[in-house]
């Protein structure tokens, strides 16, 4: 059922929310936290305002959406609490050198009143459109994965000024950004992956290595490096996909991705030097095939890690934990709404992907510790959705005891919305 009453939620439910309780200064904002959570983890499709107001019983469209618009509560301390909750238990902690990933998501959106909206690349999509992008962090430590931090990107035809407002900042300057809050939050990558749109971009890389910090990161084909292929004598500039093309089927090596559908990739490892950077850096050339003849995928990836540590093998599955935050975005905008708002401003959007941040965390923190498991099923619960499922049974089971001795209320609740039981 789509209906949800805060009363009858699950009594794992009200002891995640009373860790957030001090981040509220008043109690119906307590409430409000609650019914948006709920919402959030209900059955119903559609996650916005009007949506989780008209699901949720004694729930007010005017009350959600002062809680997001106006009421005096801050995300930034929302967020940091859910990170403290994961690492209060041994089995949710992240691990030391955990992958810490940076990427960017955008949703289509109508109109031109909203923060942040414009023309723009849309990759769920696949082209350009008007829309909002947003950029997280996220970790993945092999068992453990957690988004971090949010932050929307600004357009230039958002801003008044354009790209001479004060307020407006590249992807990735922003995304850098991000990944100071991970640094000074005392989260350690061991290291940080990204795709091509800012590992095209060298002065975002240089900063990287100035914080110390190693990296995988996705480049373009036409990228030029200085590189001495087998037969010369010395180095000479050439763009990656020539150096691809000269290389026999011998020097690369098959690697095994264990990805949620696992796949073989050929892999070559070669040391170059690149434009602006200084000294050596080693760049990997990844086939879908054994050979670049055969091949239909061919991806190029530059790392700075160290010589003792960089093989086929190491760079070609740290990459693929990329597909962890794709894996993310799928969850979070088909499960909890993460693009489905009803507000304009850029507060209260992301005051909206902090609360399915916390959402989404719940789910993760009861799979790792077991207690979905031992209460509402009698099968391993391996995936995320199959654990909301869980959840979701469990909020059902109490609804329905709640309704028989609530029916009156549930009466007047759908009655409200134009509906009643004859």
């Amino acid at each position: 059922m789509k209906d949800q009453v805060p009363a009858a939620m699950p009594q794992c439910f009200e002891n995640w929310c009373r860790r957030f309780d001090d981040v509220f200064s008043r109690q119906k904002q307590r409430q409000e936290f609650r019914v948006d959570l709920g919402g959030l983890l209900g059955e119903s499709q559609r996650k916005n305002l009007s949506q989780l107001s008209t699901n949720t019983v004694d729930g007010s469209y005017n009350s959600l959406r002062h809680f997001l618009n106006h009421a005096p509560w801050d995300e930034v301390r929302l967020n940091n609490r859910r990170l403290e909750v994961m690492h209060q238990c041994r089995q949710t902690t992240p691990s030391k050198g955990f992958t810490l990933i940076v990427d960017d998501s955008g949703h289509r959106k109508s109109g031109t009143a909203t923060d942040g909206i414009g023309r723009q690349y849309i990759g769920e999509i696949g082209k350009t459109d008007n829309g909002i992008v947003l950029l997280t962090t996220y970790l993945h430590d092999g068992v453990r994965r957690l988004p971090l931090d949010v932050a929307l990107y600004q357009h230039a035809s958002s801003l008044e000024q354009g790209k001479a407002d004060p307020n407006f900042k590249k992807k990735p300057d922003l995304a850098l950004d991000l990944v100071d809050q991970c640094l000074k939050r005392g989260y350690r990558p061991g290291v940080t992956v990204v795709d091509a749109g800012y590992g095209n971009n060298t002065p975002f890389l240089k900063q990287l290595e100035s914080r110390n910090l190693t990296y995988v990161a996705a480049i373009a084909k036409n990228r030029q490096v200085s590189v001495q292929t087998s037969g010369d004598e010395s180095a000479h500039k050439q763009g990656l996909e020539a150096v691809a093309q000269t290389l026999a089927a011998e020097q690369f090596t098959a690697v095994q991705l264990n990805l949620e559908q696992p796949r073989t990739v050929w892999v070559a490892v070669l040391p170059v030097h690149m434009p602006k950077l200084e000294g050596t850096r080693w760049v990997a050339i990844q086939l879908n095939a054994s050979s670049f003849e055969q091949a239909t995928e061919v991806d190029y990836f530059l790392t700075n890690a160290s010589d003792n540590q960089v093989s086929a093998t190491w760079v070609a599955q740290t990459y693929s934990a990329r597909n962890w935050v794709e894996v993310f975005y799928r969850e979070a905008k088909g499960w909890l709404g993460l693009s489905e708002y009803q507000v304009r401003d850029a507060v209260s959007m992301k005051r909206h992907w902090v609360l399915v941040f916390t959402a989404y965390t719940f789910i993760l923190w009861h799979q790792l510790t077991g207690g979905f498991r031992r209460r509402w099923a009698t099968k391993p619960l391996q995936t995320f959705a199959e654990a909301l499922e869980a959840f979701r049974t469990a909020v059902e089971f109490r609804l329905v005891r709640w309704l028989n001795e609530h029916l009156d209320v549930f009466a007047s609740h759908r009655a409200m919305s134009g509906y009643i039981w004859a």
